[in-house]
């Protein structure tokens, strides 16, 4: 099988190399460049119609893309460690919190990302007011997440999960792009010391 993925900072191919380490699969990474717009080839679109990354294409040809499906057939094929959660019970916490990763932390990242800044302002129309106010539900969110995670080891509870490495991804890649975690969510920033702490967190 074949991973497609690019270099740091790219969020999504990062999770993916996360769980991976995680799971102890070793599987190389085949470099898309997306500053050369590679991943937006008719021959990559062939395996990916919405030109994304990451994406894995099985021994058969069949492709996989979106980071948490690609996670989830690893998790199948290669149960242990489990990182989607064992009980059905842990299985819903796991997915709940992915979502909540990605709708209340992501997107407000994302559309900074896209509407204002200059590393993108070629490859769209940038509405920079709108995405200005994406700061402000960042930080917002933060705040939110930082109340859910006191107590906590992780934010499932006492393992692990791939919540965990949609968060971390999510505020490191925002970190680059200048939305940093803010100084007074200590339980955030405890919970972030302890997952970049984690052999996987450098992959």
């Amino acid at each position: 099988m074949i991973l497609y993925g690019t270099p740091n900072p790219a969020p999504n191919p990062r999770r993916v190399r996360i769980f991976l380490a995680e799971k102890g699969i070793e599987l190389a990474e085949t470099r898309v460049d997306m500053m050369k717009r590679e991943h937006k080839s008719p021959e990559f679109r062939a395996r990916n119609s919405m030109g994304q990354l990451p994406t894995l294409e099985l021994e058969d040809g069949t492709c996989i893309s979106e980071t948490v499906a690609i996670c989830r057939y690893f998790d199948e094929t290669q149960p242990e460690p489990p990182m989607f959660g064992v009980t059905p019970l842990e299985k819903a916490l796991v997915d709940m919190w992915v979502r909540r990763v990605e709708f209340t932390l992501m997107m407000p990242v994302s559309q900074f990302w896209r509407h204002a800044h200059p590393r993108t302002a070629a490859l769209l129309t940038q509405f920079k007011d709108f995405g200005e106010s994406n700061k402000e539900i960042y930080k917002g969110t933060q705040s939110y997440i930082n109340r859910e995670l006191e107590g906590k080891t992780w934010l499932t509870g006492d393992s692990f999960s791939m919540a965990d490495i949609c968060l971390l991804t999510t505020v490191d890649f925002a970190s680059w792009i200048g939305l940093p975690l803010e100084p007074e969510h200590e339980a955030l920033k405890a919970w972030h010391e302890r997952a970049t702490a984690r052999p996987s967190a450098s992959a």
